[in-house]
């Protein structure tokens, strides 16, 4: 079991930032292991934010942007104990996600509405 606890704050410009905190005074600064398709990857940063907080950033490399389904696992390396995930969704599999769908139908309900808007327009 890790002492630590990671909590997602945003997902912007390709880094993903969380903020770690412990319970345990002077638990010192963590050792994170952030991996993609079991490979480690590279410039994750922890900075100190208080006693017993680190701000956590990790780069979205541009290996892992492309079709498919990218799972990053973000574990406390000392116990390797998961901490947090984030995942990464984009081409042809989005079309299978629930949330195109919705995006579909947003889409074709604003058609439907400039086309009624239209008619009632004209036959006024």
């Amino acid at each position: 079991m890790s002492n630590f606890e990671l909590t997602k704050t945003r997902f912007r410009e390709g880094i993903w930032e969380g903020l770690l905190t412990t319970q345990v005074k002077d638990a010192g600064a963590p050792d994170i292991s952030v991996t993609l398709r079991d490979q480690s990857l590279h410039g994750v940063t922890v900075t100190e934010a208080g006693e017993t907080s680190w701000v956590v950033e990790i780069p979205v490399p541009l290996e892992a942007l492309g079709d498919g389904v990218q799972t990053f696992l973000i574990t406390d390396a000392n116990t390797e104990v998961l901490l947090d995930s984030f995942t990464l969704i984009a081409g042809e599999v989005m079309g299978d996600d629930i949330r195109a769908e919705v995006e579909l139908l947003r889409a074709e309900l604003d058609m439907l509405k400039r086309a009624f808007r239209r008619h009632c327009l004209e036959t006024t």
